[in-house]
């Protein structure tokens, strides 16, 4: 058992990994972007999950753990912060490479004004809730500004693709939280979360998985932008809708 968080890190990047080299998918020339985007958006992630840790917001059962830490976070949770948008970066770069995915510019502003005021609703009703206030207010915000600062173009992509993964979602935090073992990898505290679940899985992970989604996107993208730059073509590399 002590393997077990170490072998859903593994089986989630191992499908991604292996079709990265298919010839008509390619996604391993763009791993060195990928990389660059996952460390930056690590650190405040793992920064984030050392206090949760600390403060008691959430635990880890170590029965689950190899037993190696650090910062105070086991191994296996630090390789979540890469193994995770891995496979979800791969599959939006699948998607988007085969299907037309695009929404249009009223569309995506009426998602984020309505997830807006949904979720600043939700952090202030449950302003007590760490997990809860914290998760939902990051996540607004992180939307407003790709949507309205940065004006991304494909927000609504995103949303489709986030959509489609919480499928393996609800398998592989589902198995962290609790499914199917006689206790969750992954404890959180009662009173720090609003307490409603999709079976075992809290709802603020839903949102902390699109947040971590969008980020690491956001950074991939523009570190491919800047490729395409110094290349002055983007025939060296894969095209994405």
């Amino acid at each position: 058992m002590k393997f077990l968080y170490l072998f859903i890190d593994f089986f989630t990047i191992l499908v991604p990994v292996v079709f990265s080299f298919h010839p008509k998918i390619k996604f391993y020339k763009t791993w060195k972007e990928f990389f660059a985007a996952s460390i930056i958006v690590a650190i405040p992630f793992i920064i984030w999950d050392a206090v949760f840790t600390e403060t008691g917001v959430w635990n880890f059962d170590s029965t689950y753990l190899l037993g190696i830490y650090i910062f105070k976070l086991p191994l296996e949770e630090i390789l979540f912060f890469i193994c995770i948008p891995f496979s979800c970066i791969f599959t939006f770069y699948c998607l988007t490479k085969f299907y037309e995915l695009r929404w249009s510019e009223k569309n995506e502003k009426i998602f984020v004004n309505i997830l807006f005021v949904l979720l600043m609703a939700g952090a202030i009703v449950f302003g007590d809730r760490l997990y809860t206030s914290i998760t939902f207010i990051t996540t607004g915000f992180v939307c407003v500004f790709l949507k309205y600062i940065f004006r991304v173009t494909w927000f609504g992509k995103a949303v489709t693709v986030y959509a489609i993964l919480l499928i393996p979602f609800l398998i592989v935090n589902g198995i962290l939280t609790g499914s199917g073992l006689p206790q969750p990898v992954v404890n959180y505290a009662q009173t720090e979360i609003m307490n409603i679940r999709f079976f075992t899985i809290p709802l603020e992970d839903v949102f902390y998985g699109f947040e971590l989604f969008l980020l690491n996107l956001a950074f991939y993208k523009w570190f491919l932008k800047i490729k395409r730059r110094k290349l002055h073509s983007n025939k060296t590399i894969p095209a994405f809708g």
